[in-house]
């Protein structure tokens, strides 16, 4: 009768990184549309958001800093996405704002305190004040945010769309 060595048991910890890592791949290979292990620089921003990190434009810009290899290219390696990518998620660096956060922001721009902000406020505010958005990311909110009915952005029933869930 032959004995069974027994394996080791799993290291949870191991097993958390394999995980992320997967994840990391997972998102990355969405976007690597010549499946080369390598995506557009522009696209990078896109896929540490859909992994739950809201970094600001600068703050892109740095992470792109540190993937870069001697020269700036206009692809991104998995592999030196995956090093940066890795320490960002662990770090739990570029952490999105919480509800209440949000809320109170939304708040503070609703000056008449109605609960709602028009489209054009929404508009003002979105291109002219702090990180502007492009004229795409304004389009795509609006179409999300907007109440068609009454024309405005009622935020208390919007806030809860923008909250990223801790656990993804």
């Amino acid at each position: 009768m032959a004995t069974e060595e027994a394996l080791p048991p799993e290291n949870p910890e191991d097993t958390a990184v394999q995980e992320l890592k997967k994840r990391i791949a997972d998102a990355f290979e969405i976007f690597d549309h010549e499946a080369n292990q390598t995506v557009d620089v522009r696209e990078v921003g896109t896929i540490i958001r859909s992994l739950g990190c809201c970094p600001t434009e600068g703050e892109l810009h740095d992470i792109l800093k540190e993937m870069e290899e001697e020269e700036p290219l206009p692809y991104v390696t998995f592999d030196a996405f995956l090093g940066v990518a890795m320490k960002i998620l662990q770090e739990k660096r570029y952490k999105p704002a919480l509800e209440d956060q949000l809320l109170k922001a939304f708040q503070v721009l609703d000056i008449e305190n109605n609960g709602y902000l028009t489209k054009e406020e929404i508009e003002k505010y979105m291109v002219e004040e702090g990180e502007p958005f492009s004229t795409e990311e304004l389009e795509e909110m609006l179409s999300a945010a907007i109440d068609p009915e009454k024309g405005t952005v009622i935020y208390k029933e919007y806030v809860p769309l923008l909250v990223v869930d801790d656990a993804v």
